[in-house]
């Protein structure tokens, strides 16, 4: 059977610059079913859904829902639930952990302040802490958006709870279900397309470490789609594969060419230039597109080290 996901692996579609962009994740537990909408298809009060979508437009913060792996009976509402909140630029990452019996309490969040890494209102709104638990695994594995997150997604999700690795939850919509399975992983925020299980167990092991795997990697939420590419580029240019040692400090131009400045704690810079291409021949964007598509792709073009400047401040 062809779907969407077969289609692009088999075109062999490029993965890096195409992670979806969020500087911070908010991640709010709702178990049972989901629809495509989920913040307003869901056991949410979809009013709530939609002040909560109204609260983060145009901040940087993306809010998802989760779930953990297994059956999805309707079940109605939990009395408690699991909040995640996460920051990814370099520099200022963490990750806060929360439970709440009254989701409304969200609307209580600055996100403002979360978009700048602030995590005061969290904590404040939310009693939060910081999660000293494991990384979190997010595997999309909603099939009311593309058949491929649920037929893909869910045995990934499904083998990995499995095999006892920690921090995996189902999560609403990561982007790009023609990359199924995707997840993206926390605190960091790199996202993977076309996942394996013993792939994330990888890439889960590296982040405990502080470490990036760019295998597979789609790019950082934390940096528009030039800059994922771009990033992802010096660090297989200069190997470089710690966690915070890179950040993207400039973006220069207009599709469909760029001049990504990429800079190293340590002073180091390059110049990246990233133009954008079209996957070809046209293919199905998704498993319920009408017309065929031709998805686009960022192209590095060129990657230039240019003279060392003062470190970056911590």
């Amino acid at each position: 059977m062809s779907t969407c996901a077969t289609d692009s692996r088999d075109l062999g579609e490029p993965l890096p610059g195409t992670a979806a962009t969020a500087r911070t994740w908010i991640l709010l537990e709702q178990p049972g079913p989901w629809g495509a909408e989920a913040l307003t298809s869901s056991h949410l009060d979809p009013a709530l859904g939609r002040a909560l979508r109204r609260a983060a437009k145009g901040t940087g913060v993306r809010i998802a829902l989760i779930r953990r792996p297994g059956r999805h009976a309707d079940f109605g509402t939990p009395p408690v639930r699991r909040v995640f909140a996460a920051h990814t630029v370099p520099g200022r990452v963490w990750l806060r952990t929360a439970t709440t019996s009254d989701p409304r309490r969200l609307l209580d969040l600055d996100f403002d302040a979360l978009s700048r890494g602030d995590h005061r209102t969290f904590d404040t709104a939310l009693d939060g802490r910081a999660h000293t638990g494991d990384p979190l695994a997010l595997i999309c594995t909603n099939g009311k958006r593309d058949r491929c997150c649920a037929l893909l997604g869910r045995p990934l999700a499904a083998e990995l709870d499995g095999s006892d690795v920690p921090g995996v939850w189902e999560v609403t919509h990561l982007g790009g279900h023609r990359f199924s399975p995707t997840v993206l992983v926390l605190p960091y925020g790199y996202a993977y397309g076309r996942a394996e299980a013993d792939g994330v167990k990888e890439v889960l092991h590296g982040v405990k470490e502080g470490r990036i795997v760019v295998d597979g990697c789609r790019g950082s939420s934390a940096w528009d789609r030039p800059g994922q590419a771009a990033e992802l580029a010096v660090r297989r240019a200069a190997d470089e594969y710690a966690a915070e040692a890179l950040a993207v400090v400039r973006t220069t131009g207009e599709g469909p060419r760029w001049e990504v400045t990429v800079a190293h704690v340590d002073g180091r810079r390059w110049l990246v230039t990233v133009a954008q291409g079209a996957s070809l021949p046209p293919r199905a964007e998704s498993c319920g597109a009408s017309v065929l598509g031709a998805p686009a792709q960022m192209d590095v073009v060129a990657v230039r080290e240019l003279g060392r400047v003062a470190a970056l401040a911590s």
